[in-house]
């Protein structure tokens, strides 16, 4: 039976993740893999992190399971950080990681009716093979203009007439990946009046607060979007905001009417039954004891400022860099870990073969993930293809 398989073709990240550790070239350079990297090439845990772990370890008392919905202080004070008020009015489910949470989230829209989902091209390459595996079709909308480094507005906003009501859209709320360009606020508003003309149920995808402008700040644009759309679906992410990668800290939030929230929260705590049952601890316990212990709070913060800071200091270094005519200058006006480089995938190949720098086949770099040292080595390789 199971030698009728046929085989899959290997994730396209994944396969360059695998190339690198192979490469015994000591002067290779990761930009693929998206975590962000201090100077000295690691990826450390934050210190509040590490002072909430040890907490636990002393004081917890138990390993029982925490419940259908997950962690309900963890919700709560996620919720919190994202909506502000808000968020006391949604749905709330925990789920393993943000792409559990996008699963989760399709799978509802699914059984509401939804058949198609509007992706906004290029995306997060995981999108589309998430609304596959709910049961929706994905269609591809103009989004970015790469070899411009900017947004098209018209063109996605054409889209929507392939969509019928009921039918959805996936929005990265901040720090977009792979392409770090965002929405302006009258952007936010445009679209939002676009998707409630349509009957269009906005899904928002959030994993990079605090890596743009400031954990407030990134999300002004979210917010001010959900407070002029009457539903919304929101995956959220806390795996780089607290640099906890491989804890799979995610959760669901729904707004809705308030007649409609029991439906929405039973829908849920059936799909995750039949998913994975009951979420994972660790990873959200560590993020509560974060929240709610204001000493913790504030060293995550102040340490989150530095990773956002060097960023930042990474992508002025690039903007300064002239390269041939690649828009280097661009990407200083860009947010969070992620740009997407004006490249052929046979520049790409080079990059890797002759100049030991890897990024995705279609020239997603992960600047979060390029040390200063690099920088200028970086150029060099990007003037010789370019």
């Amino acid at each position: 039976m199971l030698e009728t398989l046929a085989p899959k073709a290997p994730d396209s990240l994944l396969k360059i993740i695998k190339m690198f550790r192979e490469d015994l070239r000591r002067e290779k350079i990761d930009l693929g893999v998206g975590v962000y990297k201090d100077a000295t090439g690691n990826t450390p845990v934050m210190r509040a992190v590490k002072d909430a772990e040890t907490r636990l370890l002393t004081n917890q008392k138990t390993k029982t399971y925490v419940g259908q919905q997950g962690d309900v202080e963890f919700l709560r004070l996620v919720g919190e950080l994202v909506f502000g008020d808000a968020g006391a009015d949604m749905v709330s489910i925990q789920a393993v990681g943000g792409t559990g949470a996008l699963r989760l989230g399709c799978d509802l829209l699914r059984e509401s009716g939804a058949k198609r989902v509007v992706l906004p091209a290029p995306c997060w390459p995981n999108h589309p093979s998430i609304v596959r595996a709910a049961g929706m079709a994905p269609i591809d909308a103009p989004f970015f203009n790469i070899g411009e480094q900017r947004i098209d507005m018209d063109a996605l906003l054409g889209a929507f007439a392939q969509l019928e009501r009921g039918d959805a859209v996936i929005l990265q709320a901040v720090c977009h990946n792979p392409l770090g360009a965002d929405f302006s606020l009258e952007q936010w508003a445009n679209l939002a009046d676009a998707l409630n003309a349509h009957g269009i149920t906005p899904f928002l995808d959030l994993a990079y607060q605090g890596f743009g402008d400031g954990i407030d700040e990134d999300v002004v644009g979210l917010r001010a979007f959900l407070a002029r759309v009457p539903e919304a679906v929101i995956a959220v992410s806390e795996a780089k905001t607290f640099g906890i990668y491989r804890e799979r800290v995610g959760a669901l939030y729904v707004k809705t009417a308030e007649k409609a929230r029991a439906v929405v929260m039973s829908n849920l705590a059936a799909i995750a039954r039949a998913n994975y049952s009951m979420p994972p601890d660790h990873g959200a316990a560590i993020v509560r004891e974060v929240l709610g212990d204001a000493v913790l709070r504030q060293s995550w913060r102040d340490e989150l400022d530095d990773i956002r800071a060097h960023i930042k200091r990474t992508r002025t270094a690039l903007a300064a860099a002239r390269v041939n005519s690649l828009p280097m200058h661009l990407i200083a006006a860009q947010k969070g870990m992620f740009s997407t480089l004006p490249l052929s995938e046979a520049q790409v190949v080079v990059l890797r073969e002759q100049h030991a720098i890897y990024m995705t086949d279609t020239a997603r770099i992960n600047v979060a993930g390029l040390r200063e040292a690099d920088i200028p080595r970086f150029v060099e390789a990007l003037k010789a293809v370019a």
